[in-house]
């Protein structure tokens, strides 16, 4: 005799499928939230490169727009005039008939005791050769004109004189003096200019 009960209902594993269900509904939910995340990430990131790059589009456009007017402004004038000081000066450097320390030297010997170098400044002259601009504090003008006196006694300094002389603050004379100069083993001296300088009697 058959004892099934056919009318009760048959088992399912019904709690291992809503184990694997749940699973399953938060690997989707976790990716969605991973893709949601990263492509806020992307986005941001977007934003900000295009905002970083406007800037630096507006910045090269302001620095082009400086250059420009930058250029503008420059005196070619100026410009060439400085090349040509700088050349001079470099070929005054390079050249081995000029020694600082035989300039000093002169001036060591000659300098009176009221009398104060304050700066030298040498020029290559192309007609004259070396042009020797120098600024003197003194006590007054006889000063100057004994200090120009005792540079041409060496027979290296010619041609001396005063080109500007004003009182400085501290009631001295400031002079600013310019002789041309030829070093020991230069070939000739220039040829003397006539009339006096500024300063000489």
């Amino acid at each position: 005799m058959i004892r099934t009960n056919l009318s009760t209902r048959p088992f399912y594993n019904e709690r291992a499928v809503h184990l694997w269900l749940g699973v399953i509904a938060i690997l989707v939910a976790a990716a969605t939230i991973f893709n949601a995340s990263r492509l806020l990430r992307y986005t941001t990131s977007n934003s900000q490169q295009a905002q970083a790059a406007e800037r630096d589009e507006r910045r090269a456009k302001e620095l082009r727009e400086q250059a420009s007017r930058l250029r503008a402004s420059v005196d070619l004038h100026q410009v060439e005039f400085a090349s040509t000081e700088a050349r001079q000066a470099n070929d005054l450097i390079d050249r081995r008939t000029f020694s600082w320390t035989e300039l000093f030297n002169h001036f060591e010997t000659t300098l009176p005791d009221d009398v104060r170098i304050v700066s030298v400044r040498p020029r290559l002259d192309k007609d004259s050769g070396f042009l020797i601009i120098v600024t003197v504090v003194a006590r007054g003008v006889d000063d100057v004109n004994a200090f120009m006196e005792n540079l041409e006694k060496t027979g290296s300094f010619f041609n001396a004189g005063s080109v500007e002389e004003h009182v400085n603050e501290q009631g001295q004379l400031e002079a600013l003096l310019q002789t041309n100069y030829v070093p020991m083993g230069a070939k000739t001296p220039p040829t003397p200019r006539t009339g006096g300088g500024k300063g000489q009697q």
